[in-house]
């Protein structure tokens, strides 16, 4: 295993791995916002649909430890390229191929790719403990970028040539991202490949990511449709393109300040206040004030989303890091898995003030009890 890196060492492969990510993540986002538009075209049922944007969640939370060990044995620049050579053959399938059974194992392989360079891109984030919630906050600006571009183009392009050009389109960007990985290094974690895996009794920050996840991943962006179906003016595929993509934006914007907000007052306290003030605007948003406190949850989303990385490697300094990075992520997914699930069975029966007063609550739990935590782990290193 190489040497840990220098400063700016640490910032350009954190950098090299966001952009291979963020030319390869339109391969997925924009497939959410076609697919269900536009079910027929790609020759399956909108239930169907549903199934194929869920798979490659569920094959990630089945995955990531097979990923991370991958990823320990093999290093940074070989994960790394494989997934974005994954990424080019899913494009160039969602622009060929029809059915569920054939889309189905395009999906499963994006899945484990994401999986691949999102923990890479957090792992090099958090390799060098100076500076890795700014590294982290820079992360998510550079993978956002993709989608940003990427969705408005893909639903004007599918307007006027059909849902499956834009993704030959987005094999050739893909291809990009080969030059991008060959600039990582090759580092390889052999405590984390030898590393047994054992079940571990959920924590804080578990609990954190799955309601993370469950409310502004899940209950949040399908309430913003269900909600809002009746307000959205013009063209439907256009108008999601662009509300998608502003979520994306935001994060540009906003990720790299919410990592210099951690750098100056620390990533456990910001989280917790974020997250609480997240919950106050979910209870808004249920209440029936959709657009202003939308609007506020997605600043607040991207403000919390380079938060997570730095606490895992504060809590996990040595060979652990990874695996830890992994679970959380696991967690995330199994939490944006199931509150789409949710939405949909209790929206149309229950009213939306109670769903996201629920969910806002239970966020808030977790959060207190990450602030818990993180005050018991200050105690215990004197």
């Amino acid at each position: 295993m190489s040497s840990a890196p220098t400063h700016p060492q640490a910032d350009r492969d954190s950098r090299h791995a966001a952009l291979a990510l963020g030319v390869a993540l339109p391969t997925d986002t924009v497939l959410y916002l076609l697919l269900p538009m536009y079910a027929d075209s790609f020759g399956v049922t909108l239930a169907q649909a549903g199934m194929l944007l869920a798979a490659n969640r569920l094959v990630r939370i089945a995955g990531y430890g097979w990923v991370a060990r991958f990823y320990a044995r093999r290093g940074d620049r070989p994960t790394c390229t494989l997934a974005v050579l994954a990424s080019v053959v899913c494009a160039l399938g969602y622009a060929t191929l029809s059915g569920f059974w054939l889309l189905l194992p395009l999906r499963l392989l994006w899945g484990l790719s994401f999986a691949a360079l999102n923990l890479a891109t957090q792992a090099l984030a958090t390799a060098e403990a100076a500076g890795a919630a700014r590294r982290s906050g820079r992360s998510r600006a550079f993978i956002a970028m993709g989608p940003v571009l990427a969705l408005p183009l893909g639903a004007l392009l599918a307007q006027w040539a059909g849902p499956r050009a834009i993704f030959v389109v987005l094999a050739v960007v893909a291809l990009a991202g080969l030059m991008v990985v060959r600039q990582l290094p090759f580092n390889r974690h052999p405590a984390v490949a030898t590393a047994r895996r054992r079940m571990k009794r959920p924590n804080s920050l578990d609990a954190w990511s799955f309601m993370e996840g469950f409310t502004l991943d899940g209950l949040f962006v399908i309430g913003l449709s269900f909600l809002g179906k009746d307000l959205l003016p013009g063209s439907a595929v256009v108008v999601a393109g662009v509300l998608l993509a502003l979520r994306y934006l935001a994060e540009i914007v906003l990720s790299p300040v919410g990592g210099r907000m951690a750098e100056r007052w620390g990533a456990e306290q910001l989280l917790v206040s974020l997250s609480l003030l997240t919950c106050i605007a979910l209870l808004g948003f249920g209440a029936g004030w959709l657009w202003s406190c939308a609007a506020v949850i997605v600043v607040l989303r991207a403000l919390q989303l380079p938060l997570l990385a730095p606490i895992v490697a504060h809590r996990h300094p040595g060979p652990e890091r990874v695996q830890a990075l992994a679970a959380r992520s696991v967690w995330r997914d199994i939490g944006a898995g199931t509150g789409p699930l949710a939405a949909g069975l209790l929206l149309p029966v229950l009213p939306s003030v109670w769903i996201y007063g629920t969910a806002a609550l239970l966020l808030a739990l977790a959060a207190l009890a990450c602030g818990r935590d993180a005050g018991r782990l200050s105690v215990q290193r004197g």
